[in-house]
């Protein structure tokens, strides 16, 4: 006689499912945050843009996404996150078409929109389904898998499309295999759609009755809210700073070359995937999560002065600057379940929309500035700045540990 399935040993399997094809959206989005910067040197050649000019096509893709995921976080609050996250799919797709058309500025900065509005709904649709369908047992797992998969699809993007660039001779051959790789995930979330659906009855329900007891726009009135916000404004600028920039900042420090330092943001995120890892577990037994993305941010923050100074043999350089990323996704799941802590009931898509925003501020606003200060010649302050972006961080993440301790502990019995 074959054994029946226990009804837990489904829902572990339906929650492997769901966080699997949402870590893949996740991944996804990433990749496409990438979609432009690993061509840039291309684009100098062909197009004659300056450092400050492709740090503006960076600006244009955050401001873009920033904007949009405000507001999605409403738009999946009200509608779901499922048809959404459909929606997000084909704009990265469009977005890569753009890219493999485009002639100028023009028409990089027109990819760039159309990523970035691909790229807003996101975060909230993500952790929407996430909250609403994963067991609270295994909900620690499943940020950790969410913020993994994000940095395996950043480490990817520059991987294929040099890759691509190289086996056919042009990176407009690799844009197109960007489209079609969109496609393919699009594809493949429509047929399994109903393992990310997050409208079921009782969820609505409870965010019925949450949302008829206030205001929707009442979750900004926390503190709390706009601390994880600003946490993700400060560690975004120093992650922008090594993301566009790290290469050709150790290629000038140290004199390594291209196809060397090329690949240390790869390195970067798989050593923050790692991080992810540990992070996830952490999460279950961590009470004051503040403190474990303290002492991981500041791990980070110590490995940029490092590089920062110049005192590093070129090569070491080049791996403290990748393994900055094992502190930052050390971090990770602790600071996504201080925000799940942070949001009100019936609010999860607003306040992951608006805190989120917040990565797409600090890249919007920091990489111009990363870009200004390489033109000036200045590449240690690629990394000196994002040390101390990565300290003001921490304080972010303390005040709102403090806070929700404060709430916690106030809260009657």
């Amino acid at each position: 006689m074959t054994p029946t399935a226990s009804p837990s040993a489904g829902d572990a399997r339906r929650d492997v499912a769901t966080i699997s094809l949402i870590g893949l959206a996740h991944g996804s989005s990433h990749f496409f945050h990438l979609l432009l910067p690993p061509m840039f040197p291309a684009f100098i050649r062909d197009f004659g843009l300056s450092y400050a000019e492709l740090g503006l096509l960076v600006t244009v893709f955050f401001v873009v996404s920033g904007v949009g995921q405000a507001l999605a976080g409403f738009v999946v609050d009200r509608i779901g996150a499922r048809p959404v996250l459909y929606g997000a799919m084909g704009c990265f797709i469009a977005g890569s078409l753009a890219a493999a058309a485009a002639q100028g500025f023009a028409g990089l900065a027109l990819a760039a929109v159309l990523a970035g509005l691909g790229n807003a709904p996101l975060h909230p649709a993500d952790f929407t389904i996430l909250n609403r369908r994963i067991s609270p047992q295994r909900l620690g797992h499943a940020f950790s898998v969410h913020g993994i998969s994000g940095n395996l699809g950043w480490a990817l993007a520059p991987v294929f499309l040099i890759g691509l660039t190289a086996a056919f001779g042009s990176w407009r051959a690799a844009y197109l295999g960007c489209a079609l790789l969109g496609a393919a995930v699009l594809v493949l979330l429509v047929a399994q759609r109903e393992l990310i659906d997050d409208h079921h009855d009782a969820h609505v329900q409870r965010a019925a009755v949450a949302g008829a007891t206030e205001h929707p726009m009442a979750f900004l009135k926390l503190p709390s809210v706009w601390l994880c916000f600003s946490f993700f404004f400060w560690t975004t600028a120093a992650l922008s700073a090594i993301q566009s920039f790290a290469s050709p900042a150790l290629q000038r420090m140290y004199g390594l070359p291209l196809s060397t330092t090329a690949f240390v943001v790869t390195g970067y995120m798989l050593c923050g995937a790692a991080g992810m890892i540990v992070g996830g577990f952490l999460v279950a037994r961590a009470e004051r999560l503040e403190r474990v993305i303290a002492g991981a941010m500041a791990l980070a923050a110590a490995l940029l002065l490092l590089v920062a100074s110049g005192w590093l043999p070129g090569l070491v350089a080049a791996a403290a600057a990748a393994l900055t990323g094992f502190g930052t996704g050390l971090a990770g799941p602790s600071r996504d379940m201080l925000i799940k802590r942070a949001a009100p009931p019936g609010a999860t898509g607003r306040v992951y929309g608006t805190v989120y925003s917040g990565l797409d501020v600090g890249f919007a606003l920091s990489a111009p500035v990363f870009g200004a200060l390489m033109d000036a010649g200045l590449p240690n302050a690629v990394f000196g700045g994002s040390a101390a972006a990565m300290a003001l961080g921490v304080l972010s993440a303390s005040f709102v540990g403090l806070a929700l301790h404060r709430r916690r502990r106030l809260a009657p019995a």
